[in-house]
């Protein structure tokens, strides 16, 4: 089965030579002129040593660098991925699918990215000091603030889909009354800043917002719902083959266990991030959340039948 796969890197990938239990080829992200683009089949990891393009599952290079029937034929000697399923759910064309979602951000919105900015903005301003969100999180992130209106005196964080227009927005209070979070009139079926996801790059999934802006540009909060297989972030990340870290709170354990079951069913490359002690992303610093992930093993069957089995003590 090793010489199937490597026949069908040989195709994508042309050329080879072997050193130790490497095969070194021409990097195709990079196409430097000397063979520096290393894989290990027997551990299902690549690495270049020039442009640093790496990750464990050489799956993503026979997506990104491969025809379709590569692709299929990979999956076949791997066991990984039912294609049939696959093109059923996720590539046809369905009467009646979704429009996305847009809606208008709150009226009086001002924002916190500018340089100059109003008196009233001090107290927005030292909430989020007080979570460890900087200017250039801000920035990133497009987060603003109402004074008044339906939404006075809350933080918001507005979210774009893909088109680039509003599809939610987070309200979260920045003073001691009332709930923390008022949520729009609208559904949270929706990919969170579906406008800035590379869905070739590594996706880390969180609860809440705040948790998103520690884990990073690319990672999405599900907004403390349920991910259904129906869902568009789900489809999302299946259509794409998206490596995924979930990095739910701890007190979501079942709910991260049955995620990732689900997701593991279509041969989602998959890591799960250990948060505790903290009760959640939002808690630590981006430094520790990276180290963190970057200790994440990878998940697969067996762990989440150890996971399921020591979460029923």
């Amino acid at each position: 089965m090793q010489q199937e796969k490597l026949s069908i890197l040989i195709n994508i990938l042309g050329k080879y030579k072997k050193s130790s239990s490497e095969l070194l080829f021409f990097c195709p992200y990079c196409k430097h002129h000397k063979q520096k683009f290393s894989l290990n089949i027997d551990k299902n990891v690549y690495k270049c040593w020039v442009c640093d393009s790496n990750g464990r599952d050489i799956r993503r290079v026979v997506r990104r660098f491969g025809a379709f029937l590569e692709l299929q034929q990979w999956d076949k000697y791997t066991g990984k991925v039912d294609i049939s399923k696959f093109d059923d759910i996720f590539t046809e064309e369905k009467p009646g699918e979704k429009v996305e979602q847009r809606l208008s951000l709150p009226e009086g919105l001002v924002s916190l990215a500018s340089e100059i900015l109003p008196k009233t903005a001090m107290a927005a301003k030292k909430y989020l000091n007080s979570r460890g969100v900087t200017k250039e999180d801000i920035v990133r992130w497009k987060v603003g603030y109402c004074l008044e209106g339906e939404y006075a005196n809350r933080i918001i964080v507005p979210s774009f889909g893909e088109s680039g227009y509003a599809n939610y927005f987070v309200a979260r209070s920045y003073i001691d009354s009332g709930y923390r979070y008022k949520n729009p009139p609208a559904s949270r079926d929706m990919v969170f800043n579906h406008l800035y996801i590379d869905w070739d790059e590594d996706l880390v999934i969180v609860e809440g917002v705040f948790d998103a802006i520690v884990a990073g540009p690319n990672a999405v909060p599900i907004l403390g719902s349920n991910l259904r297989e129906n869902s568009v972030l789900f489809q999302e990340i299946v259509k794409h083959d998206t490596p995924i870290y979930i990095a739910l709170d701890p007190d979501m354990e079942k709910k991260a266990l049955k995620l990732i079951n689900k997701m593991l069913s279509y041969g989602v490359e998959l890591y799960k991030v250990q948060i505790s002690p903290y009760d959640d992303v939002g808690e630590m610093t981006k430094e520790e959340f990276q180290r963190r992930k970057a200790k994440s093993a990878p998940f697969d069957s067996e762990s989440y039948m150890m996971h399921q089995m020591l979460s029923s003590f």
